[in-house]
Order: C-alpha cells, then sequence, then structure tokens
C-alpha cells in the first residue's frame, strides 16, 4: 500500500509536476511519499524583517518563494536562493581578447611561452604555473570553504554540493562529487512520509536517490567563516537549518589551522505532531578520478568517548601517494540522537541498498568491521546518520563533523617531507581523524562566541553599509583557500649564519611555523610579493605572527642567490633566476619545492622590477608600526639597507627619484612603463621616508642624512615631472598613454597613512595634490567608467576613455579598488572610498557569479581573469583607514592602531553615506 499526500498538500517546482515517490521495492516499509516542491501562492515576503535584506541580496533572493527565515540566520553577509541563475555568463580571458596592436606588441612573449608550456606539460608531465590554455571555466557555485588556516580546504558550494578541493597543497581539483550529500528523512508514526537529497541535482548515478530539491525554497547565506543553509519542506512543515563552522580565529595560532569543518543541523517542527528526523551525510573516499583508480581505499566505523563526548562515525583511508590521508565522517552521539552507518557502498551504482536502508526505518544498518579495499577503477563510499524526535513546535539539533588528517605532504618535486601545523597539537602519524573531528564537536560553540565577538563590531556599527560588511568578511576565504600551507620549520632547516642578526628568526619560524599562500588558484606561486603589499592587511590585522613569519622567509631569501640561469618569457633574455639582495617575486610553486626554490614566476626578470624591494621597506615599518614589534625591526633593518641599496641604481640621473626601465617592471606586468612614473616613484619616495624613519629608531644618523636628502631632491622632482594639476601622470615618457590617470597612482601616500606617516612634519606628497588625484581618479576612473557601477578601471586617458595601450590598463583589479577606497578614505574621500569599492563587490559577487573565487581583475564586458586571487584581502585596509578615523577622533593620533587587538573598529569618525538612490 502507498499512502499519498493529498493533492491539496501537493507543491510543484518549476515547470515539473507533482512528484509522488514511490519506491521500486518498499521491503517492509508500508507507504512514503517524497515531494519535490514549488511555489505557495503567497510569495512576497521578501522584505519581512528577518528576511531578506533587499540592499544586501536584491536579485539574488527574488526567486526565493518560502517563509522560512531559519534559525538564528545573521542580517548580514552574502544571501542567495538556491534557485538564482546568474544571466551574465563571462568567460576566462584568452589570447582572443587581445587587441591586435597588443597581440602584436607580445608576438615574440606568445612564441615562448608556446614552446615553455609544450615542454612543461609533455615532456615533463607537470602543470604549468600560470596555464593561459586552460583557464579554470566558470562555476558560478561557490561557497564557503571548509577547513582552517594551511591544513587544506574543501568548499561546498551555494546549492550545498562538494565542488572545489585543494587536499594536496596548492593543487585544486574543480568537481563535484555527486555521493557527497546530505539527506533528510522524517517519518510520522513509525512510517516515513518525505525523503529527500538536500541538492538540486539530478544526476546520472545513484538514481535511485530522490533528487531534484527546488531550490525556490531555500536560500544559503554566507559570512566566512560561517554560512547557513535554509530549506524549507513544502507540505511537511518542517524547516532546516544547516550552519557550517569552521575555526578562523584571529590571533590565534592553534585551532586556526586544523583541518576541519563543522555542520549544525537545526531542524525546526512547526507542526502539531511529533516526527523522527535523520539527516544522512554521505561521502566518497576520494574523488572518483586517477588518484582512485588504483584501488585499495577502504572504509572503517570509530568511536570516540572521551571527556564525557561520544563521537561515532566513519573513516575513510586514502592511502595513495604522494600524500595519503584519511577522512573522518562523525556526529555527535548525545541522550536524544542515535548514530548509525554504513561502512561502504557503490557511489557509482544506483545507491538503491543506501536509499532502501534509510527508508526502512530512518537508520542505517551499522555494519561492523572495516570493508574490504576497492579494486581498481572501483569507488567506494560511506555514510553516517544522525536521528532524533521532534516534538510538536519543537526544535532539535544534529551535529556532523568533517576532518581530514594529511599530516605530512610533499610538494610537486617530492623532494622533502613537511609537516602541517596542526600535527604539533594532533600528531603526525596519521591516526588524528578521530580526535580532529571529536575536537571540533567540542569546541565549535566556543569558536562560534569568539567569531561572534571578533565579528560583532563590524556588523553593529550602523554607519557601515551592507554589502561593505559582507565583503570584509567574505573576502577572508582566501586566506585558507588560497592553497594555503601552514608548516613546521625543523630546527636544522634554518641557516646558523643569521643567528647573529636575525633574533628573531628562529623563535618566530619555530613558534609560529611557515605559512605560504598562493597568487591565485590559477597562478601558482607563494607569496608573490608584490601583490601581498595588498593582501597582507588582512594577515597582519589578524594573525600578524604569520605575516611576521612570511618577511623572515622573504628576508632569508633575499641574501640567497640562484645563478641557474633561464630564459625569460617576455623578452627572451636569459638571465640567472635569483640574484643576491634583492626581493624575490615568490617564494616558489608547490607543484615544484617551494623555499628551496624561489622564483617560479619567468616571464620578467623580477631582479630588475622596480617595485619589490620598496614593498619590503613598506611593509617591514608597517608591520612593525601594527604590532609594536622592536625586534622585528632591528633584524630588518640590515634587510632593508641592502634592497635599498640594490635599489639605488635605478636612479640614474641621480635626482633622487628612480626611473623605470621601458617594459612592465613591475605588479603591472603587462602594462610599459617608462622613466619616472607615479606608481613606482611614489612607493620609492613612501619607502625612502620610511627608512628616515627606520634610522631615527635604528640610531643610525649617517643613514638618516643619506635618506634624507634623497627625499628631499626626489620629491621636489617627483612633483616636477608629474604632476600635471589635477593627477599625477602615468609616467614621464613621450607615449600617448603617459598622460593616463592610473588608479593606484597613491600606492606610496596609501602605505604612508597606514604607518601613522605622510601628513604633517612626516608629509611626502602634499595633501592638496592627493586630494586632488584621488578626486580627480574618482570622477574618471570610477564615474565614467560603465557608469560608476564596476569599481576604478586601471588607466583612464583625461578625456574619459579608458587606456587600452596595454592588456592591463583598461582592467579593473579587484584588490587594487580596495587599496584606493582605503586611500580615499584615509584622505577624508570616505563616501567617494565606498562608491569606489561598492562596485566591485556588486559586480564580482552579485552580477558575475564570482563569490569565493573573486577574480584578480575584470573587463568592463565580456571577460574575468584569474579567479580566486590574492589581491582582494587588501579590503582590510578600509577597515584599517576607518579604524584608524576613530583612533584620531578619540585619541588625537599618534599611536599604533592596535597591538594584538581584533583589528577591528566599531564607529569611523565619518561613516560612509548610502548612495543617494537608497
Amino acid at each position: 500500500m502507498v499512502t499519498c499526500v493529498p493533492a491539496s498538500e501537493q507543491i510543484s517546482c518549476a515547470d515539473g509536476e507533482p512528484q509522488v515517490y514511490c519506491p521500486e521495492d518498499t521491503g517492509d516499509t508500508e507507504a512514503v511519499r517524497v515531494t519535490d516542491c514549488g511555489s505557495p501562492e503567497d510569495s512576497g515576503r521578501q522584505n519581512e524583517p528577518g528576511s531578506c535584506n533587499s540592499e544586501d541580496s536584491g536579485q539574488l533572493m527574488a526567486s526565493y518563494e518560502g517563509k522560512a527565515r531559519g534559525y538564528q540566520v545573521p542580517p548580514f553577509g552574502w544571501r542567495i536562493c538556491l534557485a538564482h541563475e546568474f544571466a551574465e555568463k563571462r568567460k576566462p580571458f584568452q589570447a582572443n581578447n587581445v587587441s591586435l596592436s597588443n597581440l602584436v606588441k607580445h608576438f615574440g612573449m606568445g612564441l615562448r611561452y608556446l614552446k615553455w608550456w609544450y615542454r612543461k606539460t609533455q615532456v615533463e608531465k607537470k602543470t604549468p604555473f600560470i596555464d593561459m590554455f586552460n583557464s579554470v571555466p566558470l562555476r558560478q557555485i561557490y561557497g564557503c570553504p571548509l577547513g582552517g588556516i594551511g591544513g587544506g580546504t574543501i568548499t561546498r558550494g551555494w546549492r550545498g554540493q562538494f565542488c572545489r578541493w585543494q587536499l594536496n597543497p596548492g593543487m585544486y581539483q574543480h568537481q563535484t562529487v555527486i555521493a557527497d550529500q546530505f539527506t533528510v528523512c522524517l517519518r510520522r508514526d513509525g512510517r516515513t512520509v518525505y525523503q529527500q537529497v538536500l541538492s538540486v541535482e539530478r544526476p546520472s548515478v545513484l538514481r535511485s536517490w530522490n533528487w531534484g530539491l527546488c531550490g525556490h525554497f531555500a536560500f544559503y547565506h554566507a559570512l566566512y567563516p560561517r554560512a547557513w543553509t535554509v530549506y524549507q519542506l513544502p507540505g511537511q512543515g518542517v524547516t532546516l537549518t544547516c550552519r557550517q563552522v569552521t575555526p578562523i580565529l584571529p590571533h590565534d595560532y592553534q585551532d586556526s589551522c586544523l583541518p576541519v569543518g563543522v555542520f549544525v543541523w537545526d531542524v525546526e517542527n512547526e507542526g502539531d505532531e511529533a516526527l523522527d528526523v535523520s539527516i544522512m551525510f554521505s561521502m566518497r573516499n576520494g574523488l572518483g578520478g586517477e588518484e582512485d583508480a588504483p584501488g585499495g581505499l577502504w572504509n572503517e566505523p570509530f568511536c570516540l568517548d572521551r571527556d564525557g563526548k561520544t563521537v561515532r562515525g566513519l573513516l575513510l583511508h586514502h592511502p595513495s601517494p604522494p600524500n595519503p590521508y584519511t577522512m573522518a565522517v562523525a556526529a555527535c552521539c548525545t541522550a536524544d540522537t542515535t548514530v548509525t552507518h554504513i561502512t561502504a557502498f557503490d557511489p557509482d551504482s544506483t545507491g538503491q541498498q543506501v536509499w532502501q536502508d534509510l527508508l526502512q526505518d530512518g537508520q542505517l544498518d551499522s555494519p561492523a568491521g572495516q570493508s574490504t579495499p576497492s579494486q581498481k577503477g572501483e569507488g567506494v563510499a560511506g555514510a553516517v546518520c544522525v536521528s532524533s524526535k521532534l516534538p510538536p513546535r519543537g526544535r532539535c539539533c544534529l551535529e556532523f563533523a568533517l576532518a581530514w588528517d594529511m599530516p605530512r605532504i610533499m610538494f610537486g618535486a617530492k623532494g622533502q617531507v613537511h609537516y602541517r601545523r596542526y600535527t604539533r597539537f594532533f600528531g603526525s602519524d596519521g591516526d588524528a581523524a578521530p580526535a580532529l573531528s571529536h575536537y571540533a564537536l567540542c569546541q565549535y560553540a566556543d569558536w562560534e562566541k569568539r567569531i561572534s565577538a571578533w565579528q560583532s563590531p563590524v556588523l553593529d556599527d550602523r554607519s557601515l553599509p551592507a554589502w561593505y560588511k559582507s565583503a570584509l568578511f567574505n573576502e577572508l576565504y582566501f586566506l585558507a583557500d588560497g592553497g594555503t600551507v601552514w608548516l613546521e620549520v625543523p630546527e636544522d632547516s634554518l641557516p646558523e649564519e643569521l643567528g647573529g642578526s636575525m633574533h628573531q628568526l628562529r623563535p618566530i619560524l619555530q613558534d609560529y611555523g611557515r605559512f605560504g599562500y598562493l597568487e591565485g588558484q590559477e597562478y601558482r606561486m607563494y607569496n608573490t610579493y608584490d601583490v601581498h603589499f595588498y593582501a597582507s592587511f588582512a594577515l597582519v590585522m589578524l594573525w600578524p605572527k604569520l605575516e611576521l613569519s612570511l618577511q623572515y622567509d622573504m628576508a632569508l631569501a633575499t641574501f640567497k642567490e640562484d645563478l641557474t640561469r633561464r630564459r625569460y618569457l617576455m623578452s627572451g633574455v636569459v638571465a640567472p633566476v635569483k640574484r643576491r639582495n634583492v626581493i624575490p617575486h615568490d617564494i616558489g610553486d608547490p607543484d615544484d619545492e617551494p623555499w628551496l626554490r624561489v622564483n617560479a614566476y619567468l616571464i620578467h626578470d623580477t631582479a630588475d622590477w622596480k617595485d619589490l624591494n620598496l614593498k619590503f621597506v613598506l611593509q617591514v615599518y608597517r608591520d612593525y608600526y601594527l604590532t609594536g614589534d622592536q625586534g622585528f625591526l632591528k633584524d630588518m633593518w640590515p634587510v632593508c639597507l641592502a634592497v635599498m641599496e640594490s635599489e639605488m641604481q635605478f636612479d640614474k640621473d641621480q635626482d633622487g627619484l628612480i626611473e623605470n626601465g621601458g617594459y612592465a617592471d613591475q605588479t603591472y606586468d603587462g602594462w610599459v612603463t617608462t622613466g619616472p612614473s607615479a606608481y613606482c616613484g611614489g612607493l620609492w619616495l613612501a619607502a625612502v621616508a620610511v627608512m628616515v624613519q627606520m634610522a631615527v629608531l635604528c640610531g643610525a644618523q649617517d643613514v638618516q642624512d643619506k635618506f634624507s636628502s634623497i627625499l628631499c631632491r626626489g620629491r621636489e622632482a617627483y612633483e616636477r615631472l608629474l604632476w600635471n594639476g589635477r593627477y599625477y601622470n602615468y609616467d614621464s615618457s613621450s607615449q600617448p598613454q603617459s598622460r593616463s590617470i592610473m588608479s593606484d597612482q597613491c600606492a606610496g601616500q596609501w602605505f604612508l597613512r597606514a604607518c601613522g606617516l605622510g601628513e604633517g612634519d612626516t608629509e611626502v606628497f602634499p595633501t592638496l595634490h592627493v586630494v586632488r588625484a584621488l578626486r580627480t581618479i574618482f570622477e574618471l576612473n570610477v564615474q565614467a567608467f560603465a557608469g560608476g557601477a564596476m569599481g576604478a578601471v586601471n588607466g583612464m586617458q583625461p578625456h574619459g576613455v579608458p587606456d587600452r595601450s596595454s592588456v592591463q590598463s583598461d582592467e579593473v583589479w579587484v584588490g587594487v579598488v580596495y587599496g584606493l577606497a582605503a586611500t580615499m578614505i584615509q584622505e577624508g574621500l570616505t563616501w567617494e572610498g565606498f562608491r569606489t569599492a561598492e562596485g566591485c563587490y556588486r559586480t564580482v559577487w552579485e552580477r558575475l557569479g564570482l563569490a569565493f573565487q573573486t577574480p584578480e581583475a575584470y573587463c568592463q564586458q565580456r571577460v574575468f581573469r584569474s579567479l580566486a586571487y590574492m589581491r582582494p584581502l587588501s579590503i582590510w585596509a578600509m577597515q584599517l583607514a576607518l579604524q584608524q578615523q576613530q583612533q584620531q577622533q578619540q585619541k588625537g593620533g599618534g599611536q599604533p592602531p592596535f597591538t594584538q587587538s581584533t583589528g577591528l573598529s566599531t564607529e569611523p569618525e565619518c561613516g560612509p553615506k548610502l548612495s543617494p538612490e537608497r
């Protein structure tokens, strides 16, 4: 007999018919009905209090037809209905997007790249550090990643799919694993009445499962490091709220490194009947790709009872070399819940065995013992189920943890074994997955309290717009999901000869470990320093010891050299990989052996770049200013002297101002700069000014006098050669683009103000000129570009047409825009700063569907470039600028903004005004 819900309660979804799910073989189950979903008559609750903030979500929630608000879902963050479809489908930047004139300019580089790419992929069988032929395709699906800093990450998309994986360090796999799902089962009076995979997918495998959840009755809300997915189950009077928690905890150097995530399911019964509710978490062992094909994968159940908490679940053992790991799918066992499991099933079959097992009684069979190791070409998956009773009008809580233990890693060269940071606390034997999951389920409530305490000052500040609150926290995803590694540093790996000059080198690296994150998920280089210049605000404000660790690594690399000669792709010139006393471009490629072999980047010889050395000096002083660590400053002083001495060779005419070399010799590596330039010249003057301040602190009068003299001459030359009355010219060449308005021209002033300098007695750039330039940038690069709705274009001609002289001048760089916005805030142009940054957020997160994969760049039309990029972390410079405003108001300025605090202000001096249309 099959009992179905009356027709009056049947609800259809979109263009589908009402579904009554009648399994082929119900076994002993008397009856079951599983609906799809559809649209209730009342769909107009979008402006109800506590529902969707229209300013924050707009069209992203326009298709949400449910009434459910979810359990304790916060008002601020990024919110999207699971039925939403992005209208705009952009493509990655490709060669055919280059103009004919620029194609001609880069023809030689293209040929050299093609030859190098062929050798790398076909001969060496390696993946290029930048693959121009195989860009990651557009997938508008990503959500908050799981996992702390440096232990690998797993991304669960906003529609519920597990879809992006970074378990092997720095190497990404972008694929949805169909078996990795949550399934709900509802039972009334001993009968299953509803069973549904909580996924909008309709896959070709596991076809016995009930797929095709209607997205119109569910929404996703992200406020990193937490996320909420709310499912209203039509016709059932039940709302599910899945809360995802990851331990990203500022100033915490223990729990923040753990490779874990927690899923807390709050189930609300809005009806007058009692229910039995079950949530099943199924997980494939591996991703179903080449790494799984040899077989030998196996699962086993486990139970860990410790400190009054019992955790049960499955261990998925994945012993494949070179980086074997074990994943734990676990659940909390309480007096009110029952935890059951199925050890192994075939994820490529129809899945009927698992489905019927759950359908029969809302639980799984829980066989004892481990599974047989998988055969070659076979897949294996397992599932854990938590069941509880739900009283009428009641709520219950079901808790899961996902943990993975890959303690020992080798990078692509397979040269040496490294130990992840978390092994300091959980051991390196590869048996920590049960303890990790148990710890996560014991600690997540405390993590949430700490996350709330950290975020509340910003979220509660009524002067800050909703989009900013979302952007500030959600952009932090990249600190964990930037291919990030956080490694232990063995005692014998540090050079003895630097012990005398760098007193804190060993304590910092040994106490806090070694940190690396990629330039971008597609630009595979660790700690790319010209870009870290922008992103580093997030690190120094939230985990300052990791910033100092990174700086010590850069200092070590600066004094080393690698005289191996190679051909650089842009110029064709053969030169050494790394020269002494210059800052490296990056610390290496995870597919090679980073830290041992630096400068994976081989497009330009960056020893001749004009910005890297300057950015080191500026960051050293900023890091000292924000941390108050005098020992760090003293350790870095000799390094700063060495790199500034190297930099002086670029002042050819001894006027106190360096010259660019007539090629793209800075972070804009496709935009030629000749002679004195606004960007590099400004960074130079700022670095010289900082050297004067450091010389005072270090008691070096001769150095102070030397750099004071350079600063005096350089300021005069900079103003004379570049200031035109409205802004600083791009450069001083005779090229047409020399009068372009560069959005990043005030980068030197930005850093000076972040260091508490740049005004009064420490003024370098005339304040009136800085403010005038920023107003010009806002007028032309922002307001005259794309209607003012897409941020600031890198280059704009004085008559209001984007500079298309290069492949980068007509792009918007999101991280540069956030830095520009911070500069505007510093100079009192607060409304302009927020308006500028808002264009980027709304373009990336709301229009282009690039949430949790913020790109380096996009153009006004058609393309984006380099998904999931480091530079947008610079939004934390906006927060620092706001905080400094507040401190200046309260204390009159002059003190470091914070030392080991949350790095957050509660009220800026002059809150951003809302846009006129709001």
